[in-house]
């Protein structure tokens, strides 16, 4: 934990540096020279390697600890949980071939054995999903929903507010309204696979448990997907993304013009942004974006001369913009060009994420026996949506 609370100091000085760089040239009421601009890139990439450190220090951390919280559970408290976490364990290094009869029962769902699908321990399924959360950052603030039976689910969703309440007597009630109404959206579980192929050696010799080794790499696949369609998803097959411009999400009228191509990003537009969310909203709203916008949104300062961009020090804060946290994505968009998105600002708990907890694994022998391999695929199912438009707000680049 200290070596990570170093590093974040280390990360607070390299923004410094940046920031006394910007403060030169304001004060000497000049641009940044040719050798001033490389310099500040150069650091900005410096400020980039760290947080990536950071984050890997922070994986291996929570890595180590789930390990040693797992040493513990195998202490036998109950009979069925412990025969499934070793069953798996030896379907993952051997296969079906290598189990009891009563191993085989504790994983098998209705499949035939030989084509290798079985349910994994909840445990496994758990961490998995706990893995994705802390590498998807949506997920953490999102809505999430388990689908078990149904094939879909409707989301309920205010379309249209009533009127306000009218002052009267004990005796009456106010005249009737009929403006409010409401929609409802459909979310299913959509299907989402990956195969990974891990060498026999490896599976024998590691020191980490086989099961944590397939775990953490589906876990950082599946997140690498399910980031991208919570941002970008058309919502066809997948989950509707927070920057896609939709009727069934968030409209266009929820999008605020930030800056254009010549000028760039712009204080007063970030500051627009931010107040065109209602106040209720806000308490709760975190900003979205890719690095590369925060690199030029991080020179920017407000009419009293100061840095709308901070950054977070102690461990597990986050940075800040106008008082609200950051989260950085390279799945974001980060090109700032004429009608292009580049940032987000909004109440995630108003985006929902379905999860269907049928999660199937295939073990696969064969395949690549001739690269002393094995290999194993696994399907999630899920969805995701933005519930309530005015729960969010889009940044947009617009030419004058």
């Amino acid at each position: 934990m200290e070596k990570i609370l170093e590093m974040r100091r280390e990360r607070a000085k390299l923004v410094k540096q940046a920031r006394d760089i910007l403060d030169k040239a304001e004060k000497e009421n000049r641009d940044l020279t040719a050798e001033e601009k490389q310099q500040y890139d150069r650091i900005f990439a410096d400020i980039d390697k760290l947080a990536e450190r950071i984050e890997r220090e922070e994986k291996l951390l929570n890595l180590e600890r789930l390990i040693e919280t797992s040493t513990v559970k195998e202490n036998p408290e109950g009979k069925r949980e412990d025969i499934k976490k070793v069953a798996f364990r030896k379907w993952i290094l051997d296969g079906w071939n290598a189990l009891t009869p009563e191993e085989t029962r504790a994983l098998s769902f209705g499949t035939d054995a030989s084509g290798g699908y079985l349910v994994p321990p909840q445990e496994f399924i758990a961490s998995l999903i706990k893995k994705v959360d802390d590498a998807v950052y949506i997920r953490k603030y999102a809505t999430k929903l388990t689908l078990t039976n149904a094939k879909n689910i409707g989301i309920p969703t205010l379309e249209t507010n009533p009127s306000d309440p009218e002052w009267t007597t004990e005796l009456q009630t106010g005249s009737e309204d009929t403006a409010m109404a409401f929609g409802k959206r459909e979310m299913a579980p959509n299907p989402l696979a990956k195969r990974i192929k891990i060498s026999n050696k490896l599976l024998r010799f590691s020191a980490i448990p086989v099961e944590d080794l397939v775990r953490d790499r589906f876990a950082y696949k599946f997140s690498v997907a399910l980031e991208k369609a919570y941002l970008t998803g058309d919502g066809t097959g997948k989950p509707l993304g927070l920057f896609v411009a939709s009727n069934n999400g968030i409209p266009t009228s929820r999008d605020v013009v930030v800056g254009d191509p010549t000028n760039g990003i712009t204080p007063d537009g970030l500051i627009d942004v931010k107040y065109a969310l209602k106040a209720q909203y806000v308490s709760k709203a975190v900003w979205i974006m890719h690095r590369d916008i925060v690199k030029t949104i991080a020179k920017l300062k407000d009419n009293m001369g100061r840095y709308l961009w901070q950054t977070g020090l102690a461990g597990g804060q986050p940075d800040t913009l106008l008082d609200r946290p950051v989260i950085i994505s390279e799945f974001a968009p980060n090109t700032i060009e004429d009608g292009a998105y580049v940032l987000l600002f909004g109440d995630l708990s108003f985006y929902y994420v379905l999860d269907s907890l049928d999660l199937q694994l295939q073990r696969l022998v064969e395949l690549y026996a001739e690269t002393n391999q094995i290999g194993y695929i696994a399907r999630y199912e899920g969805d995701g949506a933005p519930v309530l438009a005015e729960a969010f707000v889009r940044g947009q680049i617009l030419a004058s």
